[in-house]
Parts: structure tokens; C-alpha cells; sequence
């Protein structure tokens, strides 16, 4: 069982879920497929990434992401940056033959995502992009269904991602309502990971027809850099340009003739992380929520008339990853757990030699369903989706 040094850049709340998966992936996947050593964490400045490697349980810190890259005891990267960074670090770690995992999403545009993905494709490195949501045992599970055709031919898919932290408009104008550092605004931020499970359930997007709205046109300007995701109010201070979309609405056609939808917001006030989809099939139906993640509803068109309708399971050892987290159902998992298991199909692509996904060609490819999201709503118009391989 191999050491594999860690070089984690970004140490808010994204490095919190990546410390965290690091030091407990071994604890539920034992044996192994390799020990993540926690070696170097990079901040903005030495006092914060000195306060990071406290918390986080690093072994050095530095106020320079270069030296990550230039270390050559680092074998992993690890981008927990804002967006605006991914490309810049991703192409010098592939540069440098590092393994790379980038948060979500993988670069502002297509045009940067593309760079990314070329700076990957022809070394001999694991390169992952970080949606951890399709890693929920009962996503994999709606997986395991429709690939052994328990719902037949798929007809159609709604998801949604519903959040209210920035509902309020005197919650700080962060990075992430800012074009030149997130790219978009829930469309990158969230909408991406339901774009990721329709994909991952579903199969490519050929079409999309959308609407992006802006809601809040200004907000309060934030004192420090700290992301705080709408925890604190900006007060009665000067304010700023929201220049970003705050919900995202559009129709999808899928490449094998199912159709579809994606709508996500960050101003939907009670809705606290909701992610659902909903997949209907020649032979039955699946519905998720991630809001009761331990549960996958299931309707099968198979059943006696007098037993027709939605059943409930709830994930556990029987189910995927199962094996490697608790031992009774009912103890259920939460979001800690999802990183845990992403750690660990990460590291074990790196010890095994092979490949992980999504990685970075599905972060590109959901880099050009934004980029025609964005045309589609601009347009007023269906737009076609490019293929990475067309």
C-alpha cells in the first residue's frame, strides 16, 4: 500500500471536505487502495495557510501553489481554488506529471475547460473533476438500475438544485456573483452537478433551450476574501455588481431521443440543498432527493396491478459502496461521506493505473453544455451542444 503525497490548494470550505476525505477515506475503505498523506496546503498569505495545516492536519504550508507544483515528493493536486484559478494550476500539475482533482466546475468556459483537458489527455496522470454528488449510494444505485434495464428505455429527466443562501439581498457580493472570478452564477455553481447526473443516468446532450435570469442586480461588498456563502449580511455599506445569473431554467434534448430539464436557484427560500431528479422509462420510474440521500423511489411497470407504485429502498451494505460505510441502512450517510467515496475511486484509479470519472473530458463536455446554455438564453432559441469527439 503506496503513500501518495498531497498538495491541497485552497483551504476554505471545499479543502475542509477534502481534508476531511483524506483522513477518513482509510478508515471506510480498508484495505486502501493507497494512504493520502496530507503534505502541503496553500493559502493567500502564510498566516492562513499556517492556520489551514493546523485545522486540516498538514504537514506544511505556504502561501505559494507553485511550490506544490514544483515539489517533487507531491503526487496529487488538489485545486479547491475559485474558479478563475483551475486552469492556471491544472496546466502546470499536468506539466509537472502531477495527478490532479479540481473542483467543480472545471474552468470559467469551454475555452478554458478545453486547455485544461488538452493539458491532461496525453500524459499519464488521473485527472478527476470533483462532482460528488453522483457518488451518493443511491445515485449509484439509480445507475445500477437503468444499466441492468429495470426501467427500460429512458423517456425523460427533470432535475433541479434548489438552494436559498443568497436569496437575501443583503447577503456580501462573494466571488461567486462575479463573472471574471465563477464564470456564471448557479449555472456553474450548481446547475453543473445536475448536468453531471443527467449525463452520468442519462447519456449527452444534444440541445438545449434555456432562460437565465438575475434577480438580485447588486449586492453589499464583502469584507475579506472568505467565501461565506451567505452565513453573514453585508450590512448597509457600499455596494456592488452582480453580474452573474442567479437561477437557470432550460429544456434538454438528449442524444439517444429522451428529453429532459435542468432548473437551479440560489434564491428559493426554504429549499436548503435540493437535488432531485426524476427518470421516466418504457418500464418503470426513479426518483431521488437528496435532501433524504439514503433513499432511492423506485416504480416498476413489472408489478401486479394491486402492488403498481413507488416503494422505497433505503441504501445500505447491500447497495453501491455499501461495503465500505455503514453497516445498518438506517445509520445512513451525508455530504462528508460522498468525498470519502470520491477519494477513494480517485486513489484507487492512481494505484490500479487506470482512469476515474468524470474526469477532466466530462468537465469539459459540461463546460460546452454551460457555453450553450448561455448562447440558448442569450438567443432565445435551442441551441446544439458540441461534442468533445465531433
Amino acid at each position: 500500500m503506496q503513500n501518495l503525497n498531497v498538495g491541497l490548494i485552497g483551504g476554505g470550505f471545499m479543502g475542509k471536505a477534502h481534508s476531511l476525505a483524506y483522513a477518513a477515506m482509510p478508515m471506510f475503505f480498508w484495505p486502501a487502495p493507497a494512504l493520502p498523506v496530507r503534505h502541503t496546503i496553500a493559502e493567500a498569505n502564510p498566516e492562513l495557510a499556517a492556520e489551514a495545516a493546523r485545522r486540516f492536519g498538514f504537514e506544511n504550508s505556504t502561501a505559494d501553489w507553485r511550490s506544490i507544483i514544483d515539489d517533487p515528493d507531491i503526487h496529487v493536486v488538489d485545486i479547491a481554488t475559485p474558479n478563475h484559478l483551475h486552469a492556471e494550476i491544472a496546466i502546470a500539475a499536468a506539466e509537472a506529471g502531477k495527478h490532479i482533482i479540481c473542483e467543480k466546475p472545471l474552468a470559467r468556459t469551454g475555452e478554458e475547460s478545453k486547455a485544461m483537458y488538452d493539458a491532461v489527455k496525453d500524459k499519464n496522470i488521473v485527472h478527476m473533476v470533483a462532482f460528488n454528488y453522483r457518488r451518493t449510494p443511491a445515485v449509484a444505485l439509480a445507475k445500477k438500475y437503468i444499466e441492468e434495464g429495470a426501467i427500460g428505455q429512458i423517456l425523460s429527466f427533470r432535475g433541479t438544485y434548489l438552494q436559498d443562501w443568497s436569496a437575501d439581498p443583503n447577503s456580501p457580493l462573494s466571488w461567486r456573483f462575479q463573472k471574471n472570478i465563477a464564470g456564471s452564477g448557479a449555472l456553474g455553481d450548481i446547475a453543473t452537478h445536475v448536468i453531471d447526473m443527467a449525463r452520468y443516468l442519462v447519456g449527452e446532450f444534444s440541445a438545449v433551450n434555456a432562460v437565465l435570469s438575475t434577480w438580485i442586480p447588486e449586492r453589499p461588498l464583502q469584507a475579506g476574501g472568505a467565501d461565506a456563502l451567505g452565513t453573514v449580511r453585508g450590512g448597509e455599506g457600499p455596494k456592488g455588481q452582480v453580474d452573474v445569473d442567479d437561477e437557470v431554467m432550460t429544456m434538454i434534448r438528449f442524444a439517444n431521443g429522451a428529453v429532459g430539464s435542468v432548473e437551479a436557484t440560489r434564491n428559493a427560500h426554504g429549499r436548503n440543498n435540493y437535488i432531485t431528479f426524476e427518470i421516466h422509462g418504457t418500464e418503470g420510474s426513479i426518483v431521488f432527493n437528496y435532501e433524504r440521500r439514503d433513499e432511492l423511489q423506485v416504480a416498476f411497470a413489472s408489478d401486479q396491478a394491486d402492488r403498481r407504485g413507488f416503494r422505497t429502498v433505503y441504501t445500505g451494505p447491500a447497495h453501491p459502496y455499501g461495503e465500505g460505510l455503514w453497516p445498518i441502512p438506517a445509520l445512513g450517510i451525508g455530504y462528508g461521506e460522498t468525498k470519502i467515496i470520491e477519494a477513494y475511486d480517485f486513489f484507487k484509479a492512481i494505484a490500479e493505473g487506470g482512469s476515474v470519472s468524470p474526469n477532466f473530458a466530462d468537465g469539459y463536455q459540461v463546460a460546452l453544455i454551460d457555453d450553450a446554455i448561455v448562447e440558448s438564453a442569450a438567443k432565445e432559441s435551442w441551441v446544439e451542444v458540441p461534442q468533445i469527439n465531433s
